[in-house]
């Protein structure tokens, strides 16, 4: 028994079989309709005072029959053919409707959305019309045919003036969508990218607690994750809500417009710059078509990218699993994750496959490693204490130029480079510093830890306790900023929120304003004035790193001081 879809209240059985013989009913391949097959819907939508759609592959076979608009009616973005950005969907829609207008925006939308090959919209004679004697007028009174253009910036159409039904089953059809594919083929390679990378759209949303400049700052930020986890962004899409749609985080109209944009611009990744619960996503993937992922989600891809040690390894497999546990419930297509791109990659990507249990047991596992690498990461600690080595500990917010500062100071060999992230694993280093005050060489160890980023996902920050500990056991802080980033300020607010909530007070902390070669003049007469007790050096120029020397042994004078 074939499925009629859409708007079925109030249908008889009678009628209901009228819409499944539709099914039965085969149009030649070069047509896109027959007039004999665009009657007999209008005679049907006519009998039910109701648009109808047929969907028809370029076989010729209806696969699809509705009731309804083409927005009601149309297929799911994960029940359509999988095809590129340079290719149409190889599904038409012939629709009638019941008023003499061209399609509306709404019908061209739903073709966009699909990238159907076209759209015919047949108007009818009137509503109650019945066949008159001769049977030479019929139900249709005229027909417009829609198409897409190409265009990689916005969705693009053409509608026609109004057609007799004769001069639309005349029409060429395949002659017209092949000549369609070239021209997308032609702009796609125009503007194709390197194709082992994702092809991302980000989505934002802005609720009450965020100001303006802080949303673009949130958003830029997404961006660099992207780009750090190996995406290319095509597109930012931004809404304002009072608060997320409990179901799809954004309204239902941006939803359009998200599978929209992802058919336009041709991404095939959409990431959001939220949290999203396994139910949201999975019912945007249904919509949209393509993967959804969070936030979260792109930090872990990077971590899972970054992490050379065994521990640091180990440790991204656990935070992989316990962000993905909750999640594994009904991800449906989504939850086959070994296919490559943003969210897939890591050590825990087969996990996500296996029952919850063996999930389970994998994570508690792993949790004794990490309390064993505690454990041996304590005793170094322990014998740094016994020898009296004191030791400074670099936190601050990613790519601060912590790496690089421990690389100048250390004689160091840290892998740096301008990203997010770019370092994992922790390292330590010994240095040794002259007092001008008394020429005593004194010599302590420098520690460079993980960035923080604003929200850090919560399970990264259980997964990563043991490096984490580097922190809250250090004599003392180095707090590196990044004086050139537009939101310097509010990035270290979110470094000293994060260093608040550890479960241990870490000692002192010195801020240290780094890259002061690529800032103005007001910023740096600012940053002094609020933060009177900061150093002020470029790492990469090697300006204040004699002066910062200096002030590191103060620093750990005075939290020896302070300890005793």
């Amino acid at each position: 028994m074939h499925t009629v879809h859409g708007q079925l209240q109030g249908l008889k059985p009678s009628q209901l079989k009228q819409l499944q013989r539709l099914y039965h009913q085969r149009l030649p391949g070069d047509c896109l309709t027959t007039p004999e097959f665009a009657q007999r819907l209008a005679a049907i939508s006519t009998d039910l005072a109701k648009p109808v759609c047929a969907y028809i592959n370029r076989r010729g076979q209806v696969i699809r029959v509705g009731v309804g608009t083409p927005r009601q009616t149309q297929i799911p973005p994960l029940e359509l053919p999988r095809y590129g950005a340079s290719r149409l969907s190889g599904i038409r829609c012939v629709a009638t409707q019941l008023k003499n207008n061209p399609p509306g925006t709404s019908a061209l939308t739903a073709m966009a959305i699909q990238r159907l090959d076209a759209l015919a919209a047949l108007t009818l004679t009137g509503s109650g019309f019945r066949r008159r004697g001769g049977g030479d007028v019929g139900y249709v009174k005229q027909a417009y045919l829609a198409n897409l253009v190409p265009n990689t910036h916005e969705a693009s159409w053409t509608v026609s003036p109004p057609l007799s039904l004769d001069a639309l089953a005349r029409r060429d059809f395949l002659a017209m969508v092949e000549e369609l594919e070239a021209e997308f083929q032609r702009e796609f390679v125009a503007q194709q990218v390197e194709g082992d990378r994702d092809r991302v759209l980000i989505v934002g949303m802005r609720t009450a607690e965020l100001d303006a400049q802080q949303f673009e700052d949130r958003l830029a930020e997404v961006g660099r994750l992207v780009d750090t986890a190996g995406g290319i962004v095509l597109q930012t899409l931004q809404q304002s809500r009072s608060r997320p749609h409990p179901q799809t985080v954004v309204g239902s109209g941006k939803v359009d417009e998200i599978a929209l944009t992802v058919q336009t611009v041709g991404a095939n990744l959409v990431v959001f710059d939220r949290d999203l619960s396994p139910a949201q996503v999975r019912n945007l993937e249904k919509r949209i078509g393509v993967r959804v992922v969070d936030r979260t989600e792109v930090i872990l891809d990077i971590f899972a990218q970054r992490a050379q040690s065994g521990a640091g390894k180990l440790q991204v497999e656990l935070a992989q699993l316990e962000y993905n546990l909750p999640r594994l419930t009904g991800r449906g297509q989504a939850m086959s994750r070994l296919g490559g791109g943003i969210g897939t990659r890591g050590p825990g990507e087969t996990q996500l496959e296996t029952e919850r249990r063996a999930i389970q047991r994998r994570i508690s596992r792993l949790q004794q490693e990490v309390d064993r690498l505690q454990a041996h990461r304590s005793r170094l600690r322990q014998q740094r204490q016994h020898r009296e080595v004191h030791s400074v500990a670099f936190v601050g917010y990613t790519n601060a130029g912590k790496s690089t500062l421990l690389n100048v100071l250390a004689n160091a060999e840290i892998y740096t480079a301008d990203q997010l992230f770019a370092t994992l694993d922790p390292t330590t280093r010994r240095i040794a510093v002259t007092d001008e005050n008394t020429s005593e060489v004194r010599q302590f160890v420098l520690t460079d830890t993980v960035g923080f980023i604003h929200e850090l996902p919560p399970a990264l920050i259980d997964a990563f306790r043991a490096t984490l500990e580097e922190v809250t056991e250090a004599d003392a802080l180095l707090h590196v900023v990044d004086l050139s980033h537009p939101a310097w300020q509010s990035q270290i607010r979110s470094v000293m929120g994060i260093l608040s909530d550890m479960p241990v007070t870490p000692g002192p902390i010195l801020l240290v304003f780094n890259k002061i070669d690529a800032v103005d003049g007001e910023t740096l007469d600012f940053a002094a004035e609020e933060y009177p007790q900061a150093a002020f050096v470029s790492a990469t120029e090697g300006f204040g790193l004699t002066t910062l020397r200096q002030r590191l042994l103060q620093l750990i004078d005075y939290a020896v001081v302070g300890t005793d």
